[in-house]
């Protein structure tokens, strides 16, 4: 049987814990094109396009969190990967927080960047509502181009900022709206947080406004074995605004976990 999500699978050492990365919303597994480029040449890196993007089928009305969940279980299950490093950025550290709670006793080592825990509030539940309609009435350029530079520093690289722009307005609105109000309806992940015993490390942009450092620290504080790795110069996405400092990051993560 063909998985049902769109997936980038590169590298083949089987003597070290594969790597699998969940990206955020609104984009697809390319944003993690530099982090596949530096591991896969030691490891088994899989990214996933989550159902919605990239070039997963999208599936309009309501996508849980655990709904991504069980897509990376079952697309995980169907390469016989049965322990990973599981790493996300943003929505996808949600969305590796739903694992854990799905499926925790795979992960060997946990990445969360640009995240948070807590679950969503009243006004953050009408605000995803709201741009979900909004999403599906105009489509994706206008947001994209309003919250550019709040996914990446105004500074950021040209490259970079045309790379997220172009992640941001190829997404399907409807996979974008469903996955928004999903967001609306997520719950407390703190609980799962604190199960956690697997080495951690929490990573997050000095200038990120959507997860600003303060964030970061309270997921550093929930997590019994984790170190945090505040990235100075970026913004949302560490990883492709500062790539050789989160990849560095990173591999002190995989190093623990390998030994």
């Amino acid at each position: 049987m063909a998985p049902f999500l769109a997936y980038e699978d590169k590298g083949t050492d089987s003597s070290r814990v594969p790597l699998v990365l969940v990206h955020g919303h609104p984009f697809d597994c390319t944003m993690w094109a530099p982090q596949i480029e530096a591991f896969s040449a030691g490891r088994r890196v899989i990214a996933p396009d989550l159902r919605g993007y990239g070039a997963s089928p999208v599936v309009p009305g309501v996508t849980l969190l655990e709904r991504f969940a069980e897509d990376i279980r079952e697309l995980l299950d169907e390469l016989k990967v049965d322990t990973f490093v599981l790493g996300g950025l943003s929505m996808g550290g949600q969305i590796a927080m739903a694992c854990l709670d799905l499926f925790g006793d795979r992960v060997r080592g946990l990445l969360l960047a640009d995240t948070f825990a807590a679950p969503e509030t009243e006004e953050g539940k009408r605000h995803r509502n709201a741009m979900a309609d909004r999403l599906l009435r105009e489509g994706m350029r206008g947001y994209a181009d309003e919250v550019l530079e709040k996914m990446v520093a105004p500074y950021a690289h040209p490259d970079v900022k045309a790379h997220v722009h172009r992640m941001m307005t190829a997404t399907d609105p409807r996979g974008a709206a469903a996955a928004l109000r999903g967001r609306a309806e997520r719950p407390d992940y703190r609980p799962v947080l604190a199960r956690v015993t697997v080495p951690a490390l929490v990573v997050v942009g000095a200038d990120d406004e959507y997860t600003p450092v303060r964030d970061a620290e309270a997921l550093h504080a929930a997590l019994s074995d984790s170190a945090l790795h505040v990235v100075e110069g970026a913004a949302h996405m560490p990883n492709l605004e500062r790539p050789q400092e989160f990849d560095a990051a990173l591999a002190g993560l995989l190093a623990r976990v390998d030994d």
